[in-house]
């Protein structure tokens, strides 16, 4: 039997940089980039999981109606990992024992596709013990990455404001990169000036 790959969006970010306004529910065409995500990574056909502060509300709202399992995380002032680790821990107790992996996407990023993903799936599915990693075509390391079921745990350990570096650093000699289309394993928008460039280059109506 095949592993299974769970989606894990991280949306529990403040936005800190985006100067009081809140970068996931900024609008890519007529839907909030949250929701573009969720349903990119829905479309694969894999269970996905979203980690939200709880009170967070337009960004619950972005996600009405999607058959996705959103994870709060009361904690998440307390940085990045604290949305990793709640997300991971959500999986660890429904799965114990098993081989599957997580896909850790980040929500700030629009450009991922549904193929891509599909195809980061259906390559761990026949390496599942590699990391895999997305990266640009001339190979700079971004998003997203699969780990396999025997480092969630230690996912589920990391502390202070990161997403995963520490595993990938301790576990570097089996990390694979893949190739991405275009910019969208490392096309992220944090701040006001990144999503002004970003909207600058969509084709106009």
């Amino acid at each position: 039997m095949q592993p299974t790959v769970h989606i894990l969006i991280l949306a529990a970010g403040s936005s800190s940089r985006m100067r009081g306004l809140d970068k996931l529910v900024q609008r890519v065409g007529p839907k909030p980039i949250l929701r573009v995500v969720a349903e990119v990574a829905l479309a694969t056909g894999a269970p996905v999981l979203v980690t939200l502060p709880a009170a967070q509300e337009p960004r619950h709202a972005a996600l009405s109606g999607l058959k996705l399992r959103i994870v709060d995380v009361p904690d998440a002032a307390l940085g990045m990992s604290r949305s990793l680790r709640r997300g991971v821990e959500a999986l660890l107790g429904a799965n114990p024992g098993t081989a599957d992996g997580v896909m850790i996407l980040p929500a700030d990023m629009p450009g991922f596709t549904t193929s891509a993903l599909v195809g980061m799936i259906e390559l761990f599915q026949t390496e599942p013990v590699q990391i895999l990693r997305g990266c640009d075509v001339d190979g700079n390391p971004g998003h997203p990455a699969i780990f396999p079921r025997d480092l969630w745990a230690e996912l589920a350990r990391i502390d202070g404001d990161e997403g995963g570096r520490s595993v990938l650093q301790r576990h570097k000699d089996r990390v694979r990169l893949i190739p991405l289309p275009g910019p969208m394993a490392i096309l992220d928008l944090d701040t006001p000036e990144d999503w002004a460039a970003f909207r600058a280059k969509l084709p106009s109506d």
